[in-house]
């Protein structure tokens, strides 16, 4: 085991573990592999919330020091001087507790665990004699392999091996409508805007999260169509349960999706109180004061 773990450690620490776990799930429902995906990505999103918490903690941070006033007079002050500029930069860092890669450091520990899930479902879905062969000899042995294996493909009208152009459910004009393609792009579309944080004025990561949001839905719509449909399948689970995440945290930015006068009066009123400068109302003391001497 050992030996196995030094020779192929992604296999030992990541991919296996993935796939014997994903195939318990399915013996667990009845040898329904769509519902074990939709199961398994589940867990792992559950699995990863404290890092998807902890990444939009860090990007709210980052935020609200690019909205502080002192940023911003550095920013006019040091427009010449980039090294200056970055060296101030850091110190606010330090000051304000913000940490320039907590964002990113989540999503990058994120990264193999969405490689992993990835190449365990495809693992999984084999289907010639090779692939099946190489697939049971990554099966633990308290798994019954032999029961287990080949897999039951077959998901609604789909079969998870193989690409949704290949099975849809209907045709239009003689093509096949990719239902699940366009669901991931629907839901990534979605995801993507709800989960992007209001941009201010002059922020320089505005456009490259504009292209993002527009051009992410498109290529993801891709690999669902070219890919296997148990592919397409997790895209959607996991951007729906990425959606629901962020909605439990309170953190979806809905101005993005709904137009200004559909959007809750208490969230229009709130934002209006703060761009008013407040009235000082006079002090209840000595209202209370005065009152008592003309009783008097």
């Amino acid at each position: 085991m050992l030996q196995t773990c030094l020779q192929s450690p992604w296999n030992c620490l990541i991919l296996d573990p993935m796939m014997n776990i994903l195939l318990f799930i399915y013996d667990l429902l009845f040898n329904n592999f769509g519902l074990a995906i939709i199961v398994f990505t589940v867990v792992v999103r559950l699995i990863t919330y404290p890092l998807t918490a902890k990444q939009m903690k860090s990007t709210q941070s980052m935020q609200e020091m690019q909205k502080s006033k002192e940023w911003q007079e550095i920013q006019t002050k040091y427009k010449g001087d980039k090294e200056k500029l970055a060296s101030e930069q850091m110190r606010l860092y330090r000051e304000m507790g913000v940490s320039p890669f907590g964002s990113c450091l989540p999503t990058i520990i994120q990264f193999p665990i969405i490689i992993g899930l990835y190449q365990s479902i495809m693992r999984a879905l084999a289907t010639t004699p090779m692939q099946l062969l190489n697939f049971t000899t990554h099966v633990y042995a308290i798994l019954p392999a032999a029961m287990l294996i080949p897999l039951n493909n077959q998901f609604l009208w789909m079969d998870l091996s193989l690409p949704e152009k290949d099975t849809p459910l209907f045709y239009i004009a003689g093509f096949g409508v990719p239902i699940l393609a366009i669901l991931v792009m629907v839901s990534t579309y979605f995801q993507s805007k709800l989960m992007t944080p209001p941009q201010t004025t002059g922020d320089q990561g505005a456009g490259m999260t504009k292209a993002m949001n527009m051009y992410m839905p498109l290529f993801m719509g891709y690999l669902a169509y070219s890919f296997s449909s148990g592919l397409a399948l997790y895209f959607v689970t996991s951007n729906l349960v990425g959606i629901i995440q962020y909605a439990a945290m309170g953190k979806l930015n809905w101005r993005n999706i709904l137009p200004a006068n559909l959007l809750p009066a208490k969230t229009t009123n709130q934002s209006n109180v703060i761009d008013q400068p407040k009235k000082a109302s006079p002090p209840k003391k000595t209202q209370t004061k005065t009152a008592r001497k003309r009783e008097k």
